[in-house]
């Protein structure tokens, strides 16, 4: 249900091709990269850097702009109408908000480019690939750690990520297709939920504290839809004396995750090659900008909000748990050491000596 990746195999596709590509793009030729938000460094420490990265290597000549939107929808559809003025040839974007955003791809198809969901869906009928990994296999194995390390008649919570996010409402599917049958026969008590407006961990530990407040901290897990609101709902534990007690689950495996797994405050995350998602989206930039084909790395084609086939680029993912997960994930992400893993009070802990 949620695999480990499977190592090198779409960068050894992409290799392969990129002798065929590199010679072809013009250097008339500008990509866009649209991000959502700095909220999470991901997008601008990862998956940017991994896009550009690539974008150098396999097509030098092309010019690649790097927009960020904070978190605001009108300025990504600013953004996105200034790309194009400036003569972007293809829009790589990831939504705000998987609706609102389509006005982004169907303006860009009325000027002959393509727009390239990255990561979160956007629900256009112009939405020509989507690159991501499968978000609700995601959410299952989040829910499904913390139902394993919890008990029967257990309690739990739930942190869900931002509305306006496809992949949210996804991973949170793809939890309760694991708790609904426990919450329906008791297995497991429904103790709260919440939704977190752009992934905001200050929501996020404003709901968590409401849940212990309403609950009289009778809580036993914590299923949380990213690292953020795993954090927040440590932080909010600590307060309580609680924190270390409770599996919380994540998403991104990010340093300080990785620090808390250390620490044994969060219990798990889901990981995914941020770069290799970077690499892919370059990739398939680029066939586009030659006209060549990328069936090779679309095996799939999915369906988007409002019924449209879209190619489907799949990455696949990881359930990092406890230490060794935090090892794998050292091991196989090329933007994190353990160096940048050990400091702090990780540094102790048995893993770092």
């Amino acid at each position: 249900m949620f695999s480990n990746i499977k190592k090198g195999l779409l960068a050894t596709t992409m290799l392969a091709s990129a002798t065929l590509v590199a010679q072809s793009a013009s250097a008339e030729d500008m990509v866009a990269l649209l991000l959502p938000e700095n909220v999470n460094s991901r997008w601008e420490q990862q998956d940017a850097a991994a896009f550009v990265e690539r974008m150098a290597e396999i097509a030098p000549e092309v010019q690649v702009e790097v927009f960020n939107a904070n978190n605001d929808t009108a300025t990504q559809q600013r953004q996105a109408e200034q790309a194009l003025t400036q003569g972007a040839d293809v829009l790589v974007v990831i939504p705000i908000d998987g609706d609102s955003s389509a006005i982004i791809a169907d303006t860009a198809a009325e000027e002959g480019v393509p727009t390239i969901a990255y990561d979160r869906m956007i629900n256009s009928e112009n939405t020509l690939v989507w690159i991501q990994a499968d978000m609700f296999a995601t959410g299952a194995a989040q829910a499904q750690h913390v139902v394993d390390n919890t008990k029967a008649g257990d309690t739990l919570v739930l942190l869900r990520g931002s509305p306006t996010d496809p992949n949210a409402g996804v991973i949170a599917d793809g939890q309760m297709s694991v708790l609904q049958p426990l919450f329906d026969s008791g297995e497991r008590v429904f103790g709260y939920a919440n939704w977190t407006p752009g992934w905001d961990p200050a929501i996020a530990r404003r709901s968590m504290d409401q849940a212990l407040t309403q609950l009289s901290n009778n809580v036993q897990g914590v299923v949380s839809s990213n690292d953020g609101n795993a954090g927040a709902a440590i932080a909010a534990m600590e307060e309580q004396g609680m924190a270390g007690t409770v599996p919380v689950s994540g998403l991104d495996c990010t340093v300080q995750a990785q620090q808390l797994m250390l620490l044994g405050l969060q219990t798990q995350c889901g990981w995914r090659p941020l770069h290799e998602m970077g690499y892919a989206a370059a990739e398939v930039v680029v066939r586009m900008l030659n006209d060549q084909s990328y069936d090779d790395l679309a095996t799939e084609t999915v369906q988007n909000g409002v019924g449209a086939d879209v190619a489907f680029v799949p990455i696949d993912a990881y359930s990092a748990v406890g230490a060794e997960g935090v090892a794998y994930v050292i091991e196989n992400d090329p933007s994190i050491t353990k160096d940048m893993v050990c400091q702090g009070q990780a540094a102790s802990t048995d893993f770092c000596q």
